[in-house]
């Protein structure tokens, strides 16, 4: 006999939802990014990158796919999963965005879109953050 309620599939909260949603459309974005870069489609003058003494952008594509377009890709995953880990691993991503921002803004200078991904990460952040507290208290 099997328990109350079994095989029934509980609705998907709307926080966990969006969660998903934003760290699927951001590992796009960094994806697309990552791809613009390596190819110099769109991408800032070489020359931005003296400094770093680097001739291309194909390792700062490398690194924005590194932290941004996969830990965001792993949290999408986790929210559909409706894993428990969703929450530790939005907490990450978020981070991780917010370090690739800081990061870039000496060699590209301050953009709107920033702005919106430091909203985009900091929500992903404070998501996650309440999401991790919701399932230790289970």
């Amino acid at each position: 006999m099997s328990p109350a309620g079994a095989g029934v599939i509980a609705p998907v909260p709307a926080w966990r939802r969006t969660v998903g949603v934003v760290s699927a459309l951001t590992c796009a974005a960094a994806t697309v990014g990552s791809v613009q870069l390596l190819t110099g489609t769109f991408a800032p003058p070489v020359s931005d990158l003296e400094a770093l003494g680097l001739e291309s952008w194909a390792l700062p594509a490398l690194w924005l796919a590194g932290t941004v377009a996969v830990p965001c890709a792993a949290t999408a995953v986790l929210a559909w999963r409706r894993s428990r880990r969703m929450g530790a691993a939005s907490v990450a991503a978020g981070s991780l965005l917010l370090v690739e921002l800081a990061v870039q803004l000496p060699f590209v200078g301050l953009d709107p879109l920033q702005g919106v991904m430091a909203v985009v990460a900091g929500s992903l952040v404070c998501l996650g953050w309440s999401s991790a507290r919701r399932a230790q208290d289970q």
